[in-house]
């Protein structure tokens, strides 16, 4: 049984890192906004 606290405990460990780590890039790190255009092929633009 100690097996399995100890296996719990480094999972729950883990898991913690791995969600602090993605909650600091997800806060501190955004990407500055631009416009991206790219034409789309096969579609045409109705003019009128």
């Amino acid at each position: 049984m100690p097996s399995l606290f100890r296996f719990l405990f480094i999972v729950g460990t883990a898991g913690a890192i791995i969600t602090g780590t993605l909650y600091v890039l997800a806060t501190k790190f955004e990407p500055e906004p631009r416009t991206v255009t790219k034409p789309v092929p096969g579609v045409k633009v109705r003019t009128e």
